[in-house]
């Protein structure tokens, strides 16, 4: 999850929430941290609100500052109406393109990968008129 969220980071995630979403309501507060903590409970599995609670367990605070409790979330996410779920989405476009123009983590091959079989493979051979493993033709009936 950390290479993730670092690469969340870099993309800019947080930065993209603070200048798209516009959260009047008393909930939405604070708006480019819990964004992120919501991509992060989802990265770890949560698909509820309750389950987000699993960021605040065993070394999580380490890797993350401020995770707010699922009951916080829960009203963040309530605050959103359809206007605010599009300015969500004109993030998330921002954030794909921003992820685009980002290094990859992992070096592209440079080379096909290799068999670690060390004889030639054949392709299978077809007989469609005869019984699998016997040779003898199919009845026709």
């Amino acid at each position: 999850m950390a290479p993730t969220m670092a690469l969340a980071q870099r993309a800019g995630l947080g930065d993209l929430v603070a200048e798209h979403l516009t959260l009047k309501a008393q909930g939405g507060v604070n708006a480019h941290l819990k964004v992120p903590v919501l991509v992060a409970g989802m990265v770890a599995g949560a698909d509820s609100i309750d389950d987000m609670d699993v960021l605040r367990h065993g070394g999580m605070d380490r890797l993350f500052t401020g995770v707010r409790a699922p009951s916080t979330l829960g009203t963040f996410l309530r605050t959103f109406t359809f206007g605010h779920v599009r300015q969500l989405d004109a993030v998330a476009s921002r954030f794909l393109i921003a992820l685009t123009k980002k290094p990859r983590s992992c070096p592209a091959p440079t080379k096909p990968a290799m068999s670690t079989s060390t004889t030639p493979s054949k392709p299978p051979t077809a007989t469609p008129n005869r019984a699998p493993g016997t040779g003898i033709p199919r009845s026709r009936a």
